[in-house]
């Protein structure tokens, strides 16, 4: 059989029932741009380990690593469900030597610059902006904030249940929410709120049209994107230098860690998989507070 065959019957069949649409389009393209235009004639045994490397070896110079590995992993989950089928007798795709991820660089404001965007929403007191401060103090995500509905918050117990989140989508040229379940199991997760920020969002809940937290002045949704540019615009007016709205949920990170607060628990609130994923993504925060910690050890030296 041909690879290109199996690859469409394998995302119809195995991929598009079990994962999110999202991550579908996503495999969807690779395949369709990245893997049928250089790999798709091949019979599935001949896509030996001297094939796959040279496939690998090119995908590396023309896109970044990470895009490499998610390359590499379609290739291999497409064929294991081959071999698991039938439909291959050898299984190659476990000796491609990939190349070395990079973790991205981490992205954050200092507390200066945190300052300067509460008291801009403290003041201006637009109840859209709210949400950008309560990013700062939970570590939403943008499509777990504007995907919050007061439901979500038990106001009695001082907590925030992330049970969903949403992305844009245009079909036909017409704006369309998507909302899904968060991007993976441990997303969901209950954060206990910050007391001192209980307050504002009961004032924003009085002053509220909507069922969602974070909804424009006429109670209607607010699409992702121009949620992103609210925000870019707030980063403008306050001279800041631009970050991408996941240096929030970096921020709080951050904050919590040179607060005091231990990796397991921050990985609980973050939704992280296991603490692992925290601690490297975090460890530059944490060698600080550490540094921190021993500087005031070492005033016991007399």
């Amino acid at each position: 059989m041909k690879y290109r065959v199996w690859l469409n019957e394998w995302l119809a069949s195995c991929v598009k029932p079990n994962v999110k649409s999202q991550t579908y389009v996503r495999y969807s393209t690779i395949v369709r741009l990245r893997i049928i235009p250089k790999l798709g004639e091949y019979d599935m045994d001949d896509l030996t380990v001297p094939v796959l490397q040279r496939f690998t070896a090119e995908m590396t110079e023309q896109v970044a690593p990470n895009t490499v590995g998610v390359i590499v992993a379609v290739i291999k989950s497409s064929l294991v469900r081959a071999k698991r089928s039938g439909l291959t007798e050898h299984l190659h795709c476990d000796d491609i030597q990939r190349p070395r991820m990079r973790e991205k660089k981490i992205e954050c404001f200092s507390g200066l610059e945190q300052r300067k965007i509460e008291n801009h929403v403290f003041h201006l007191e637009k109840p859209k902006l709210y949400g950008i401060v309560l990013c700062l103090y939970t570590g939403l995500r943008v499509g777990e904030l504007l995907a919050l509905e007061w439901k979500d918050i038990d106001f009695r117990r001082g907590v925030l249940s992330v049970t969903k989140s949403c992305r844009d989508s245009w079909i036909d040229g017409v704006y369309t929410r998507i909302t899904e379940c968060p991007k993976t199991i441990t997303s969901n997760r209950v954060i206990p709120l910050p007391k001192q920020l209980v307050p504002h969002i009961k004032r924003l809940r009085r002053q509220s049209r909507s069922n969602y937290v974070i909804s424009g002045n006429d109670g209607k949704i607010i699409s992702v994107r121009s949620y992103q540019k609210t925000f870019c615009s707030v980063q403008r007016r306050l001279k800041l230098p631009h970050r991408g709205f996941h240096a929030l949920r970096h921020t709080f990170a951050t904050r919590a860690l040179e607060c005091g607060m231990d990796v397991r628990t921050l990985a609980e609130l973050m939704g992280h998989k296991n603490p692992t994923v925290t601690l490297n993504r975090y460890a530059h925060s944490l060698m600080e507070h550490k540094s921190a910690m021993m500087n005031k050890l070492g005033k016991l030296l007399m």
